[in-house]
């Protein structure tokens, strides 16, 4: 059959995303990987420069998504289908463009993780992820806020001159235009996927990518890579280099034979072809290979231990296989970014197909002949020169502008073209995608001036950028105004200014909760306890008074800061104040597993620790469980001796807590 490109609709049990937190993101980022500096002594030069090279600090301008649950139902899921007489690829337009499924005709095998649910958890770096298939990975160390958010999607000619399908969106913690284009030549076993990021700024970017690929696991299951030594780091902060296979008498190209869930990012020698394959324990199994730019291959392995298994659990379904994920970024490891010059832009080509190699040698002791016999089998698959033919025919096709479009992703790429004039020939961000977001900054773009609100509801999104800081530096002075310069202000670092900013706008604001909001948590950043909870209590307060309906929004944002509220009234010792901001919350809100967790911290506070052991006797679910997250276990050893349920044992890592 000739390849064809089609809509289709997918129905997965899911647990929708829920509302935006429209809290500004102002704390700082929790992401479990990073080392400190004292950690960077003895690494190669380039690897401890770019693992400093511009970390972020927030994730703004980019809102969090906590408002999701566990309870899931049938929803229909937007998909596009890529197919020829050998694969079959589905992906989702509207979650970040995942690939949910790579399927092998010819042996009938998924060659992916395929999750049979859509369950978000707090694993992206602005809260909801999902797990299973291929996603991209842009922005910066983490999984990318674009995990659940809307891509834009389009038909263009394929370099045979069949369909193509490109996915684009601007990516908005480093403000980068980029594509993802997939087509399936005429009779190829293999997917090939061109990807470019673009810098149209005048001054240089930092760049993060890394291409995951859930992959089935069980005790039969070897992970391959051409690299006799990787850089192995744990959920204890620490980055070492490691022989491979083995390390500390146990082979960790087993995903299972390990206990805690860890990274292994190979030591892939400059000149060797760029690949990863996943076997079972027959032999058969996914390949992923590259042009050379994409430089780095990485195993995350989940273990054996229980909470390895718990997180298994809590991501998937409950009696269905596990996974592991192989992974291949621009550089040796995720803890870092790549400096991209002005105007300049990355590009290369993927290719992923299954691959069969003898089963003895993969899996024999000799892991030099295991990696001989599978890369062998690979060049059998897909040369190596024809990865590198497939990217120079790609990239004549890269600047192709769309032609049928099948997906819409957000308007915020429209809004910095229509500020800038930029010139992205193939990924058109078109006016007709601004949307309600964006028209508050579209007024301020062209009129000078940021509207005031024609109703009242919670704040939308803030920008953060410089020129757009700007602006609202040179616009009237607004209360709302004021709200926005200081968040913008609070991302360049210039607390100070930010603050004043806030309590500029306080004093004729029609809505003073954002403003004392932001400035409890300024408050708080810098160590002011006390001074945070004033605030807290008065937004919150303020909040309850002006709260119009029981919607969606307003909910959220009562939640939101009721939750923040209850977590600083705890710092500063006012366990009684916490307790009356709990008790005005909607019982509805009050039953979240969240919040049944807050209750267990307000008591052992209120030194009742009877009642702590009967909140986790009774049993609770905290859906935005963070990854890494310790303080089930932490809660629960302050008031027992007992063992750990296996229901809260999410435990990622061997050292004791402190």
């Amino acid at each position: 059959m000739a390849t064809t490109v089609r809509r289709a609709v997918l129905t997965l049990p899911a647990a929708p995303t829920g509302p935006e937190n429209p809290l500004a993101a102002l704390r700082p980022l929790d992401e479990m990987h990073a080392v400190g500096s004292r950690e960077r002594d003895g690494l190669p030069r380039d690897m401890a420069r770019q693992l400093g090279h511009e970390p972020l600090r927030t994730v703004l301008p980019v809102r969090i998504l906590d408002g999701y649950g566990r309870d899931r139902t049938p929803t229909a899921l937007d998909a596009i289908v890529i197919e020829n007489d050998r694969l079959r690829a589905t992906v989702l337009p509207g979650l970040g463009g995942r690939i949910h499924s790579l399927h092998h005709k010819p042996t009938g095998r998924e060659l992916v993780y395929r999750n049979p649910v859509l369950q978000p958890a707090d694993f992206a770096l602005n809260g909801a992820w999902f797990s299973g298939g291929i996603e991209w990975n842009i922005g910066a160390t983490g999984h990318t806020t674009l995990s659940c958010a809307p891509v834009h999607a389009a038909l263009v000619t394929a370099p045979d001159g069949g369909d193509m399908l490109r996915l684009w969106e601007w990516e908005r913690l480093r403000d980068l235009p980029y594509q993802v284009d997939l087509w399936l030549p005429e009779d190829s076993d293999f997917l090939y996927v061109g990807v470019r990021v673009r810098n149209p700024h005048e001054h240089p970017a930092p760049v993060y990518w890394w291409s995951n690929i859930a992959v089935p696991e069980d005790e039969h299951t070897r992970v391959l890579a051409p690299a006799d030594e990787a850089w192995h780091f744990g959920y204890e902060h620490t980055l070492n280099r490691v022989p491979v296979p083995e390390t500390d008498g146990t082979d960790r190209t087993y995903p299972l034979r390990s206990e805690y869930p860890a990274d292994y990012f190979y030591e892939v020698p400059d000149g060797a072809r760029r690949w990863i394959a996943s076997l079972d324990g027959d032999g058969h199994g996914l390949v992923q290979t590259s042009t050379d730019v994409l430089r780095g291959r990485k195993l995350f392995l989940w273990g054996s231990g229980t909470g390895g298994r718990r997180w298994q659990r809590w991501l998937t379904e409950p009696g269905t296989g596990g996974y592991a994920e192989i992974q291949a970024g621009l550089a040796r490891t995720q803890l870092e970014h790549v400096p991209l010059e002005a105007g300049a832009e990355f590009s290369w080509l993927e290719a992923y197909g299954p691959l069969s190699a003898d089963p003895a040698a993969v899996h024999g002791d000799d892991w030099a002949a295991a990696r001989a016999e599978t890369e062998r089998q690979l060049a059998r698959a897909l040369p190596r020169a024809d990865v590198d033919g497939a990217y120079e025919a790609w990239r004549r096709c890269a600047d192709t502008e769309p032609g049928e479009v099948l997906a819409t992703g957000s308007g915020w790429g429209a809004l910095e073209v229509r500020r800038a004039g930029y010139k992205l020939p193939g990924t058109p961000f078109d006016r007709s995608t601004l949307g309600e977001q964006q028209a508050p900054w579209l007024e301020l773009l062209e009129q000078g001036t940021f509207p005031q609100p024609l109703r009242v509801a919670p704040p939308g999104p803030s920008l953060v950028s410089p020129h757009w800081r700007d602006m609202l530096e040179t616009a009237p002075a607004e209360p709302l105004t004021e709200y926005h310069l200081g968040i913008a202000q609070w991302h360049a670092d210039d607390r100070a200014q930010a603050v004043r900013s806030w309590e500029r706008g306080l004093p004729l604001a029609p809505s003073r909760w954002p403003l004392l909001r932001c400035l409890a948590v300024a408050a708080r950043e810098s160590g002011q306890s006390e001074r945070a909870a004033d605030h807290y209590t008065e937004a919150f307060d303020d909040l309850c008074a002006e709260r119009r309906d029981d919607g969606e929004t307003w909910t959220a944002a009562t939640s939101a800061l009721g939750r923040e509220a209850i977590e600083a009234l705890l710092t500063a010792d006012r366990t009684a104040a916490a307790r009356t901001v709990l008790e005005s919350l909607r019982p509805e809100i009050r039953a979240r597993g969240r919040f049944r967790l807050l209750e267990a911290r307000l008591l052992l506070a209120e030194g009742d620790t009877a009642a702590v052991r009967a909140v986790f006797d009774a049993g609770f679910e905290v859906a935005d469980l963070r990854e890494g997250a310790e303080i089930l276990e932490e809660i629960w050893r302050s008031v027992t001796d007992d063992p750990l349920p296996d229901v809260y044992d999410f435990r990622m890592r061997r050292r004791p807590l402190r």
